[in-house]
């Protein structure tokens, strides 16, 4: 199978308007049989690398400038038993519940995912809970995951580092209208039809509101938005 490493993905800081990785979701998601996926740390991008090479199709591995989140229970000793686990945990197509809640649901893939869970964590604090699901697949997605967080919740924000035209939350929502779940609604937090213009990580993605205290912000007004239409 041929194995796309796609590096460099999402902001990539101080390098100039053409070269961050913010076109690559939108592009790749519509190619027929690709498989798509991005790891929201170390262990998971070495277990879906072992995934990809014994997967029977061309696929996709998404990961960010400089090095993906360490997983926090990663050690030297035990980093393969981890991997291993990992494996058995998920196969193509499949996310995961970081966090349970039923308020609302933050939707992340990749590097946006620990940003999701902090802001999740801040809200939890106020009394809001929230789920966070890590998507892990761009393509295919979980949907029977996405399902039945959407139905326990109908209150969505996907986050990605990727431009929302044709990207990560575009697929989710695509896939929620056509399964018309009364009274959802859905907020995608992306890149705008825009150049990112050069500067760090940290202040861009403050930016656009895809670093944890945007994250939570956006929760905060998102909710309040929809309790006063009500």
């Amino acid at each position: 199978p041929v194995v796309f490493a796609i590096d460099r993905a999402g902001i990539v800081g101080e390098d100039g308007p053409t070269h961050q990785g913010v076109f690559d979701i939108s592009y790749l998601r519509h190619i027929p049989n690709l498989t798509v996926m991005a790891p929201k740390d170390d262990m998971e991008l070495k277990a879906m690398l072992e995934l990809a090479l014994k997967h029977n199709g061309p696929s996709a591995i998404r990961y960010p400038r400089g090095k993906v989140s360490q997983s926090p229970s990663a050690t030297l000793r035990g980093e393969k038993s981890e991997v291993r686990s990992q494996k058995s945990e998920f196969g193509i197509g499949k996310g995961e519940i970081l966090k349970e809640g039923s308020d609302m649901a933050l939707i992340a893939i990749g590097n946006a995912v620990h940003p999701a869970l902090g802001a999740a964590e801040r809200l939890e604090k106020e009394g809001i809970k929230a789920s966070v699901i890590n998507a892990r697949f761009i393509k295919p997605l979980d949907k029977e995951l996405f399902l039945k967080i959407a139905s326990k919740t109908k209150r969505i924000i996907t986050v990605e580092e990727n431009m929302i035209a044709g990207g990560f939350g575009s697929a989710v929502l695509e896939y929620l209208n056509s399964v018309d779940i009364p009274d959802i609604k859905i907020k995608i937090l992306g890149i705008p039809d825009e150049f990112v213009e050069q500067g760090s990580q940290a202040i861009l993605r403050k930016k656009y509101g895809i670093d944890e205290e945007g994250i939570y912000q956006t929760c905060k007004a998102f909710l309040s938005a929809l309790t006063s239409v009500h």
